[in-house]
């Protein structure tokens, strides 16, 4: 009789595994990009999580006696933090990061996976890909959680289990996950190269200036856009990643979040999450959390105390890995429909780019035009859409064909095709305000795009052609990242990579100060934005927006310190805002960190910033 009730209770758990995994099944794949209403669907996968969850609980000891294994119960949970960074990703709500943190260290700790923990002598191969997948998963969200101790603990976790496997499953091939071992040792080498420094998340402790606080209080523009999706990707050879995020994105993803402060900041610390909800264990290990944890519901409790209330929402961010230029324009197209009104895309792309034979500039100082017989064929197919849009070229003309000279590689190098993305390719979004960050060694052919928007202005962001060391052959340009992302995330960090200073060669008290000096530049800067009486509407309407205003100031600091560091040619160092009007003068700025001895004038209407 207690056999039949055992087995019955197996089957019954069986099928609630299978239900639950299509459901699974089915949100795993939705596009982690848009905004089309998804929420029924994740409301039924939790729904039916959460009965599997409520089931295992209550006929725990009859599923354990007809051989319910621990790794089946990591395996539920597993799924669940699966879901909320899932979730995470499509809307960037902090608390589902936090959901799947807390989710994850509940299963590292009761050692779910550990075949030591069950009692068994030795794991089955099948359960170690398992073992190994819960810790790639938790050691993503752990990093982009910031977690730098439990990255570390669990990187040195897979290279174990991986080191293990070796020996133990000789007949297995495990040179996929050595691969994964090496890509999260890189990752973490780079990252951690100032370990000591303040977030990249804008945090409200550090990035907002109180001097210019009045200042922000009282500005107003005739026209005010909010900053509510970005989108997201790089695309280099051999660039550091891990898993599907590189390093790039990776920090441009941090940039753009806020850092838990205020009354979360100094009340309820992340590490306090047991104490605040605990967990207690029955037979077999099984968790039982008494916050509701596992009840499956998208809206629970678990993060109340666990997000600050005073802060506003993060924008959403959409993050591609390695698109094609047709699926990166499919996702921008996607967004750009769904944007609310009044509201503004951010666009970072960093690829490396392929330049014309005819040199951009010298084309701009000749007046020659430059036609090939390719240019014949797309000026002829598309001549007739660009003619209404205002130009300024080649003798205050400018040619179709300059949209398509040139282009960004989103794919394998050698060919074009649908790998290339051209900066006529942007043109039809420019429908709707668009902030785009470009950061290529081919960024000023996207200089064409001032000018012959659709309707709505662009806001720029050109990277320099190269970055620029003091000591270029110290420095790894290809396993370091992009120099111009690494100004506009962490400038003090990217500054003193350029003038060759490590970890280890700078005294911290020192590093303060230069913090504090830039932070009172970036505040005096701040006041001159918001005062000044012919700042370009492009910059006026985003500079509320806290994110947006952040990486103007740090793109000023970039582009000051590169030109009085180290001197360019003016066509090398591209990176320049989009009108004269909106361009500043640093020299007159006294506490600026650096010495600028560009020339500059300040011409009726606006500042100008000459390199």
């Amino acid at each position: 009789m207690a056999k039949k009730e055992n087995d019955a209770a197996a089957q019954t758990f069986h099928a609630l595994v299978e239900r639950a995994d299509r459901k699974f099944g089915r949100v795993r794949d939705l596009p982690l990009y848009g905004r089309a209403p998804q929420n029924h669907y994740f409301q039924k996968v939790f729904k039916a999580y959460m009965r599997l969850w409520k089931y295992q609980q209550e006929n725990r000891s009859k599923l354990v006696e007809s051989g319910l294994n621990r790794w089946e119960i990591g395996e539920i949970a597993s799924r669940i933090g699966q879901l909320y960074f899932n979730q995470y990703m499509r809307t960037s709500e902090a608390r589902f990061l936090v959901e799947a943190y807390v989710f994850y260290e509940a299963i590292l700790e009761r050692k779910y996976f550990d075949a030591r923990g069950s009692g068994k002598p030795k794991v089955d191969v099948g359960v170690r890909f398992k073992e190994l997948r819960f810790y790639a998963r938790f050691l993503l969200v752990a990093l982009i959680f910031n977690k730098v101790d439990m990255v570390r603990l669990l990187a040195e976790r897979i290279k174990g289990l991986v080191d293990d496997s070796k020996t133990n499953f000789r007949e297995t091939n495990f040179k996929e996950w050595k691969l994964v071992v090496q890509e999260i040792f890189r990752f973490m080498e780079v990252d951690t190269a100032f370990t000591n420094v303040r977030p990249l998340r804008y945090c409200a402790l550090f990035d907002s200036h109180p001097a210019s606080r009045p200042y922000l209080a009282r500005f107003h523009a005739k026209k005010i856009v909010k900053f509510r999706d970005a989108l997201l990707t790089s695309y280099h050879r051999n660039e550091v990643k891990f898993a599907e995020l590189t390093l790039d994105t990776y920090r441009m993803m941090q940039c753009l979040e806020w850092e838990p402060s205020g009354s979360f900041f100094q009340k309820h610390p992340v590490e306090s999450v047991y104490q605040k909800h605990p967990v207690e264990s029955n037979e077999n290990g099984t968790v039982i959390d008494q916050s509701g944890a596992a009840s499956g519901l998208i809206d629970i409790n678990l993060a109340a105390d666990l997000t600050d209330p005073t802060l506003p929402p993060n924008p959403r961010k959409a993050v591609l890995y390695r698109p094609s230029a047709t699926h990166f324009l499919a996702v921008m197209a996607t967004i750009c429909e769904e944007l609310p009104p009044e509201s503004i895309v951010l666009v970072y792309l960093s690829a490396s780019g392929k330049a014309a034979c005819s040199n951009l500039s010298l084309a701009e100082s000749s007046g020659e035009s430059r036609k090939s017989s390719k240019d014949k064929v797309v000026s002829g197919e598309y001549g007739t859409e660009k003619s209404s849009a205002p130009e300024s070229h080649c003798n205050g003309k400018r040619e179709s064909s300059d949209y398509y000279d040139n282009y960004l590689w989103l794919g394998p190098r050698g060919y074009g095709g649908s790998n290339a993305l051209y900066p006529g390719d942007i043109i039809p979004f420019t429908r709707r305000p668009l902030f785009l960050i470009i950061d290529s060694d081919s960024s000023h052919a996207f200089k064409v795009l001032h000018g012959a928007e659709r309707r709505e202005p662009a806001a720029l962001f050109l990277s320099p052609l190269k970055p620029a060391f003091k000591n270029l052959s110290a420095v790894d340009t290809t396993h370091s990242g992009s120099q111009f992302t690494f100004f506009l995330t962490a400038p003090l960090q990217a500054f003193c990579q350029m003038v060759g200073l490590t970890s280890a060669d700078s005294d911290m008290d020192f590093y303060n100060d230069a913090e504090e000096i830039l932070s009172i530049a970036f505040s005096e800067w701040e006041v001159i934005l918001c005062t000044s009486k012919s700042l370009d509407l492009v910059w006026a309407q985003v500079l509320s927006d806290p994110f947006l205003r952040r990486l103007i100031l740090r793109f000023i600091f970039c582009r000051s310190v590169l030109s009085a560091f180290c001197p360019l040619e003016d066509e090398q160092l591209s990176s320049r805002l989009p009108a004269p009007s909106s361009q500043f003068c640093l020299c007159e700025m006294r506490s600026c960190a650096v010495s600028c001895n560009s020339a500059c004038k300040s011409p009726e209407g606006g500042r100008l910033f000459s390199v």
